[in-house]
């Protein structure tokens, strides 16, 4: 597309292809999602997910390849060589804008198993993406204030059971479990209010990833440790339709699921606290990386390198 174009134009452009190709993919997902519900037997089940899966692709290709025609973006990112699409994954991400959700089915797709996000229940009445999301078995969690449990104490551990369901649906066929730690979009004033440690980074959140591990952990292949900044942001998914972001830099750490990972996060309380301190030490080596990555002084310190997407390794920090 010329660069001559309002930026406006371009976004209103990059929506439209995205309408389009959900549109149309759609009308071959709902009709399977059908026979799927209607026939509710083993191996037609099984047969169904598959030929899902195999749309999903199709619809992320397509997105994936409309959106690269309104724009040129420099992307450095750092993958493994060991990712494979039979394998079971759970990725884990900072979290800034609904672009890293694009950025994070470009980087992936085709190397990994289709990503697969916990939704609020809310996100199911979306017209279209919200059955396509059920039908793609989707986990729609609802979450419960303190004070609402405190009223209603028959509803606790509601989001556990259902978390628990979901993950046994992936047992049957390999997945990529996605999951935000920090549970909301960083921005400068929630970092306040946290009362944050970290620079970049809100404080992240162990129940989600802990859930999953206590439901998933003998399957579980690896963790996908990703951290994605924008450099000259922060950027709003709209500033990424209209192809304001000219540069994206993603870095992949891939942790093997080992037996000092894994664990009872529900009903072993010592685990759970070794846990959230891994995932601690997590978040302070990425808020130190993000610095490194955008080339910026770490905590006031001078920067000692340049992060090139290609060369910069990390050892993943041990669970002890």
């Amino acid at each position: 597309m010329k660069r001559t174009l309002p930026s406006t134009t371009i976004g209103a452009v990059s929506i439209c292809i995205l309408a389009v190709n959900t549109l149309f993919w759609a009308c071959f997902l709902f009709p399977v999602a059908l026979v799927k519900l209607l026939v509710p037997l083993g191996p037609v089940k099984r047969l169904c997910n598959r030929v899902l899966n195999g749309i999903a692709f199709a619809w992320i290709a397509g997105n994936n390849g409309g959106l690269s025609l309104t724009r040129k973006i420099d992307w450095q990112v750092q993958l493994p060589e060991t990712l494979r699409r039979d394998r079971w994954y759970l990725v884990i991400s900072n979290h800034q804008s609904w672009t890293d959700i694009v950025v994070l089915q470009r980087i992936f797709h085709g190397r990994i198993p289709f990503l697969k996000f916990f939704l609020k229940k809310e996100l199911i009445w979306v017209p279209v993406l919200g059955l396509a999301w059920w039908a793609l078995e989707f986990p729609f969690m609802k979450r419960y204030s303190r004070s609402f449990l405190e009223r209603h104490p028959h509803l606790k551990g509601k989001d556990i059971e259902i978390t628990k369901r979901a993950c046994a649906r992936f047992a049957t066929m390999p997945v990529s479990v996605m999951n935000f730690v920090e549970g909301t979009r960083f921005n400068e004033g929630k970092r306040l209010r946290q009362e944050s440690p970290y620079r970049s980074l809100l404080r992240p959140k162990s129940g989600g990833v802990g859930f999953v591990f206590s439901a998933m952990g003998g399957i579980l292949t690896s963790v996908l440790n990703v951290t994605i900044v924008y450099p000259g942001g922060p950027y709003t998914f709209w500033d990424f339709a209209c192809g304001r972001v000219r540069e994206i830099r993603v870095d992949v750490e891939e942790i093997p699921v080992t037996d000092d990972i894994a664990g009872d996060y529900i009903d072993d309380p010592v685990y759970r606290g070794r846990f959230q301190e891994w995932l601690n030490r997590l978040w302070e080596e990425k808020d130190l990386k993000i610095d490194l990555m955008l080339d910026r002084p770490a905590g006031g310190a001078p920067a000692m390198a340049s992060w090139q997407g290609d060369e910069k390794k990390t050892d993943a920090p041990a669970l002890q």
